[in-house]
């Protein structure tokens, strides 16, 4: 299998860009993504059992990577959840399928967001690690809109080594991330 294209991207152009613009003294100070976490909270799944399944399926599609439901740590009764209840789905990328997802994800599936400008810049932590929402996750092509019963969106987080969100922000804007604002 060849090598995702934004893995070479960034052996081949963005670790000699953010070397120089930040002055490292060795590439293995240049922070990289380490994985990528997608998070769907199915609130619904309290009622009815078969969301969850829904929705790890979904996201397993969409990642291309099996999804494990997600289960609460504790009980609410307002809620009424009790403990151990599967309440949504997860799936943690890393490696080739991580660069894969990602390539889909900034050119195929965020351009099909209605009214699409751009993603925020305020996601960052203030570790280096940057948070995105997706409402819809009929953006993603492998979903079919005829099989979805409930529109639901769900949480892309980009786990990087960089020690600030300034060095983040370059990196993923590197990458090609659609930043609305300071570009």
């Amino acid at each position: 299998m060849a090598n995702p294209r934004l893995k070479e991207k960034y052996q081949k152009e963005i670790i000699p860009a953010l070397k120089e613009k930040f002055q490292y003294s060795s590439i293995m100070e240049v922070p990289k993504i380490t994985k990528i976490c997608v998070n769907k909270g199915i609130g619904a799944a309290v009622a009815d059992k078969k969301l969850v399944d829904i929705g790890v399926e979904e996201l397993t599609d969409i990642t291309g990577q099996k999804a494990v439901p997600t289960m609460s740590k504790k009980s609410i009764s307002n809620f009424k959840l009790r403990d151990g209840m599967p309440i949504g789905a997860k799936v943690t990328l890393r490696g080739d399928r991580m660069y894969e997802f990602m390539d889909r994800l900034m050119a195929v599936a965020l351009p099909r967001v209605r009214d699409f400008r751009g993603i925020s810049d305020k996601g960052f932590d203030g570790r280096g690690n940057y948070t995105l929402g997706v409402k819809e996750q009929i953006i993603f092509p492998e979903i079919s809109i005829d099989k979805v019963n409930q529109i639901s969106g769900m949480d892309i987080t980009f786990v990087t080594t960089a020690n600030s969100d300034e060095e983040s922000y370059e990196l993923l804007k590197a990458f090609g991330m659609p930043f609305v604002g300071k570009n």
